[in-house]
This record gives structure tokens, C-alpha cells and sequence, in this order.
């Protein structure tokens, strides 16, 4: 008689640097498949007096390619997610410096392809890490002033590069 891990629960340390709560279910789907869905929620002001704010939340699925066998080893996914956000006052990875001046409030999806692997700690704890890279689109409202919210306008944005780590 053979045991083959079926689910796992986990959570993302890096996205928990961030102050972001975050929970990830992984199911298994063949000896080769699993079907990752991870969401993280940032309800908090980081520093009130300058309004500096990450409040979002994300929804990310991913599906997994393992090779050798699920939850062991290397793994590429394809990856895709939803997120609404509003931010201000914070530099953004990645992005135009100016982002640390304004505050922006709106959408984002995208998709993106990912390579990890998972190390197994013991009978019920794996280790994973894992980056990837993909498109994202999103749309939003600029405001000029971080504080007192005066609008710029409506804008969009098509952005190339790194879309996860964990």
C-alpha cells in the first residue's frame, strides 16, 4: 500500500515581508499535476501621517508541471491572477520612480510562466521557492496629491517582467 501527499497548505514568506497575509492550497490533480490556488489580502495603512498604503488583495492560481513526481522537486507552472489594489506613497518594484509621489487606485490580471522546486523537510513540511516572469495589464485612477487625493486622470498600463516569488 502507497500514500501520495494529496494536498498542501502554505503560505508565501516573502509575500509575508510585505505585511501581507497571505494562504496558498495546492491540490493534486496526477502524479505529475497539481493545481495551486494562493490569495493574499493587505488591509493595512503602513504609515499613517504620510498615507503611505499597499492595500490589495490578489487571487493567483497556477498549473503545475512536475517532474518527477508532485510536491518533490522541480516544477514549471503557467500562472495567472486578479488583484485590486490602492497604492501611495510606496516605490514600486520594477516601475517609474515617480511611483513613490502619487497614489494609484484600480485592477490588474496578467499570466505568466514559472520555474521552482520543493524540498522535502520532513513527513508533513516541504520547502519551495519558486520565480516567475509573465505580462500583466492593469487599470487605474492617479491621483496627483497623496494626501489629498486630487485626480490626474485615468491611465493603463501593459507591463513585461517578474510576476511572482515566493
Amino acid at each position: 500500500l502507497t500514500y501520495s501527499q494529496k494536498i498542501g497548505v502554505k503560505t508565501n514568506l516573502l509575500y509575508d515581508a510585505t505585511t501581507t497575509p497571505n494562504l496558498g492550497f495546492e491540490f493534486s490533480l496526477s502524479p505529475r499535476w497539481t493545481l495551486d490556488l494562493s490569495g493574499g489580502y493587505n488591509p493595512w495603512i503602513l504609515n499613517k501621517d504620510k498615507n503611505k498604503k499597499i492595500k490589495h488583495f490578489i487571487v493567483m492560481p497556477e498549473a503545475r508541471y512536475w517532474f518527477c513526481e508532485h510536491f518533490q522537486g522541480h516544477f514549471l507552472g503557467i500562472h495567472s491572477g486578479y488583484s485590486q489594489y490602492n497604492i501611495s506613497s510606496v516605490r514600486l518594484p520594477f516601475q517609474s520612480k515617480s511611483t513613490r509621489y502619487h497614489r494609484y487606485q484600480g485592477w490588474g490580471t496578467g499570466i505568466g510562466l514559472a520555474y521552482g522546486y520543493s524540498w522535502i523537510l520532513g513527513k508533513r513540511w516541504n520547502l519551495e521557492a519558486s520565480l516567475g516572469a509573465g505580462y500583466i495589464f492593469t487599470k487605474y485612477d492617479k491621483y496627483d496629491c497623496i494626501t489629498c487625493g486630487k485626480f490626474k486622470g485615468k491611465e493603463k498600463h501593459h507591463y513585461l517582467g517578474p510576476t511572482k516569488a515566493g
